[in-house]
């Protein structure tokens, strides 16, 4: 299979193509390296079945190449990280929207398969749990940029079901669910990789609001696994999945898990939603997937527990302190 991933020197579009090439396909990323990093797919630059594009997925001509030499494309691009959509909301909405319409259109004028990467946000302040794919979704008002994401995201997703009863293009979305591991990076947010660099640094963990609210994350190579099995399966055309664990935690719960683990010195301190990110910021309580779908569908479980995943996060942040 030639493999075309959008967001591919990301860190979840880095571990897919390491699984894909392990098994023998042919891989091209496109990244514009907004929040992905070189330093992600250096080590498969010199595999003869690797190639990467540094470009955004806007640029129609090198999209149209790119798509028209693949099989299928996993869509991963997409603004990400609460920080980043917070304090850019127009590259937020503009890059989730119009890059998913570009991915879509070309998929549609080449007939590809394509996997989109959507989103638990989808959800929004729901506390119906765990969240099936078929579930209402409540979402903040418009004058707060927090919920722009959700609804971007809800928007690449009506794309592709629109472009498969319109025109029978071969979509399936995949909602995941906080996806972590090697070579996350906190700078834009992401919880995990923030506690354990301020853990190993010495340097007050940081709790945003409450604490209270309940998180379940899932290990990249099992979202990773998901992903290439959703993309196999005929059978998953034009449906929704819930790609997640049932790894569940408050959030001052992971932090004095991490500090533990870590042996850290660190105070643990809490902050104020609008001292973190902006007045009037609101928060998911609580998001657990139902993974029922995605089970009948291709027998997928997760396999890593959480303290799998923060060993791994830590030793890698041990090992590459460059990386903090």
């Amino acid at each position: 299979m030639r493999a075309l991933i959008t967001g591919g020197a990301g860190f979840i579009g880095s571990h897919l193509a390491e699984a894909l090439l392990e098994r023998g396909d042919s891989v091209y990323v496109i990244d514009n390296l907004s929040t992905g990093r070189l330093e992600n797919v250096q080590h498969l630059r010199s595999h003869p079945r690797f190639g990467i594009a540094v470009e955004t997925i806007l640029n129609e001509t090198v999209m149209d190449r790119l798509v028209s030499e693949c099989d299928v494309i996993f869509h991963l691009a997409a603004a990400v990280g609460v920080e980043l959509i917070v304090s850019h909301p127009v590259e937020t909405i503009e890059t989730n929207i119009l890059g998913t319409h570009m991915v879509l259109k070309l998929a549609n004028r080449y007939l590809r398969r394509v996997l989109i990467a959507s989103t638990s946000e989808i959800y929004g302040k729901s506390e119906k749990v765990p969240f099936s794919e078929d579930d209402d979704r409540i979402l903040g008002p418009t004058s707060r940029s927090r919920w722009s994401y959700a609804d971007s995201k809800a928007i690449d997703e009506y794309l592709a079901f629109a472009y498969h009863k319109e025109k029978n293009l071969q979509v399936t979305v995949a909602r995941l669910f906080n996806t972590v591991g090697p070579r996350q990076t906190g700078r834009w947010g992401m919880v995990i990789p923030r506690m354990v660099t301020q853990a190993l640094r010495g340097q007050p963990i940081t709790v945003y609001g409450s604490g209270n609210q309940i998180r379940s994350f899932t290990y990249v190579k099992d979202t990773v696994r998901a992903l290439i099995a959703l993309v196999d399966s005929p059978s998953t055309v034009g449906q929704i999945y819930n790609v997640g664990s049932h790894n569940t935690i408050s959030i001052k719960e992971l932090a004095h898990k991490i500090k533990e683990m870590t042996n850290s010195p660190s105070e643990i301190v809490y902050i104020p939603y609008e001292q973190a990110y902006e007045k009037g910021f609101e928060d998911m309580r609580i998001r657990i997937p139902d993974l029922s779908k995605i089970r009948n569908a291709i027998g997928w479980e997760p396999q890593y527990t959480l303290e799998d995943i923060l060993r791994e996060v830590i030793e890698y942040f041990r090992a590459n302190p460059h990386a903090m």
